[in-house]
């Protein structure tokens, strides 16, 4: 067997015009493969004869002095030769349907896709189409997180459901889901003695200044939500400023727009005024190095269904540094609690609280931004957990130590492109094996019917396995400040935000919120009782956004 990439050389470069995870993913990707694979000979399959030309240069950069082949559109019988395909996404059905008709059989070869956001309407109908295209036993789409292979789960049985109901399907074929992670170049984030004391001083960072790292895209509405991250600095910098110590917060990333940047500077300005905030350009590779060689600690607090692995904490840990990252998607796989830092608690409400997110995405009334954006505005992170885990952290230089070690270790064995690359030869082979066997088709499990529109689920139900916990009618909640007075300020504060009013669509009215204010002013109690002067229509609408008001840090959770 031989192993094809589908290649357009976009899908593979960070040079692009936009700069997308999936982008830098598919560059370390070929690296990897194309540095750690077994393979006798590289193939490719491509749109353009450039394009071929294109992959085989970056075999030769390698240094490897394989035999290439390149197969085009109009030769798509030639795969037989080979016996796989990988197709840099989840979209394998189009590609199931070419080889029906290009080869006369649906085992000449065998499929193999990956995700990576799952949340847009592309990668939905992508996923959808795994049902009813013909799609064999021997294909497979790779999922990166465990969390994201339940949310695939859900998305193919909710699409079972439909055709069952519909036309009373009794047999379907499903491809293989494996849950492989992405991989990094371990190597590429070890950094010198010299490398480190230039960038602290870059930074301006004496031994008294401890600098924590955000790395990625700077977008509140379609990465991470940053005012959790904020309040939980400002309160730790707060508890060890007795100690003399200074937190710095490096954002290395970029703004989309001056809009956005506007948000996060008057955010940090109004969240976290005893902390230092230093901008790097996250594009730039000198601004990258100074960012992973001069920081103490990292920080994710993802909060966004668009995320699916997240790459960044493994670089990090790569880099020797522990991390602060939301209990979220793949964080939950990738960070061991305690050990290679900490995970802080999520909060997202039950689902069937958010078909109108979806619908309203559905009909193109909002973009996938406002989309992602809308859903993450219901998405907690326990603001407290993390200021603790800060300041455990900012006070034990050995502690800091021991887990960024821990975590540097799990790096290199686990998640280094050299362990990855085998993962992915070994299942190729797999799927080699079944479809030379010719197994016999499976039926898909039946459910009753619970979603219309599969592709277009409630996000709350989809991505229910994102959070730490759901939001429920008996989850106990009050107020953070028990003074009624002081919380109603504060969420007047933080409504003024340019981060926060952006979603203002979906959140409850002024006399709401001072109802829910009220009511959580009697102390704690379930958190169907904070509603319960709200009126019936207007219930549902307003139970879901107490996880903004936990977002916010108005409300917390009652231990």
């Amino acid at each position: 067997m031989n192993s094809v990439i589908y290649y357009h050389p976009e899908a593979y470069t960070t040079s692009g015009p936009k700069l997308m995870g999936r982008n830098a993913a598919g560059e370390s990707f070929l690296r990897g493969y194309l540095t750690h694979s077994q393979a006798k000979e590289f193939w490719a399959q491509v749109q353009k004869p450039e394009h071929g030309q294109h992959f085989a240069a970056q075999v030769k950069a390698q240094g490897r002095t394989e035999t290439v082949r390149a197969v085009s559109s109009q030769n798509l019988g030639a795969l037989s030769q080979a016996g796989l395909v990988y197709y840099p996404g989840p979209g394998i059905g189009q590609h199931a349907f070419h080889r029906s008709v290009a080869a006369g059989s649906n085992a000449a070869w065998s499929l193999c896709g990956i995700t990576h956001t799952t949340s847009s309407a592309g990668a939905m109908d992508a996923i959808s189409e795994l049902i009813t295209a013909p799609v064999q036993p021997w294909d497979a789409v790779i999922c990166t997180s465990t969390a994201v292979k339940d949310n695939v789960t859900r998305l193919l049985q909710a699409q079972v459901n439909m055709l069952k109901e519909r036309l009373g399907v009794t047999k379907l074929v499903l491809p293989m889901l494996p849950v492989i992670p992405l991989g990094i170049h371990t190597q590429d984030f070890v950094y010198s003695d010299a490398q480190k004391n230039a960038a602290r001083k870059r930074l301006k960072a004496n031994s008294n200044t401890l600098v924590v790292l955000f790395m990625g895209r700077l977008s509140f509405h379609a990465k991470a939500h940053p005012l959790a991250m904020y309040q939980a600095l400002q309160k730790a910098a707060l508890a060890v400023k007795a100690s003399g110590q200074k937190i710095k917060l490096v954002e290395c990333g970029w703004h989309a727009n001056e809009f956005i940047e506007k948000a996060y500077r008057d955010a940090t300005l109004q969240a976290c005024p005893d902390v230092e905030v230093i901008k790097l350009d996250g594009r730039k590779a000198e601004d990258r190095e100074t960012a992973w060689a001069g920081a103490d600690v990292f920080c994710s607090l993802s909060d966004n269904i668009q995320e699916t692995f997240g790459i960044v904490p493994i670089e990090a840990m790569a880099a020797g540094l522990p991390v602060v990252v939301s209990d979220w998607d793949g964080y939950k796989d990738t960070v061991r609690h305690e050990v290679d830092g900490y995970r802080i608690a999520t909060t997202m409400p039950e689902g069937g609280l958010a078909t109108d997110l979806a619908l309203r995405h559905a009909l193109e009334v909002d973009t996938y931004d406002m989309y992602c954006g809308h859903t993450c505005s219901l998405v907690s992170v326990d603001i407290e957990q993390a200021a603790q885990a800060f300041v455990k952290l900012f006070e034990s230089s050995e502690l800091r130590q021991t887990m960024g070690a821990a975590g540097r270790l799990r790096a290199q064995q686990v998640y280094d492109w050299k362990i990855i690359i085998a993962q992915y030869e070994a299942l190729w082979a797999e799927q080699d094996r079944v479809r030379l066997a010719a197994l016999q088709n499976t039926e898909a499990p039946l459910a009753k019917l619970a979603h219309p529109w599969p592709a277009r689920m409630d996000p709350f139900y989809a991505f229910a396995s994102y959070p730490t916990q759901a939001l429920k009618t008996s989850t106990v909640l009050c107020l953070t400040d028990t003074n009624l007075e002081t919380a109603t300020a504060r969420i007047q504060q933080y409504q003024a935000m340019a981060m926060v009013s952006f979603a203002k669509l979906i959140l409850p009215s002024d006399a709401e919120i001072a109802s829910v204010l009220k009511q959580a002013s009697e102390g704690p109690q379930p958190a169907i009782d904070l509603v319960k002067h709200i009126e019936d229509a207007r219930k549902p609408f307003v139970f879901r956004t107490l996880a903004w008001f936990l977002k916010l840090g108005v409300l917390k959770l009652q231990a």
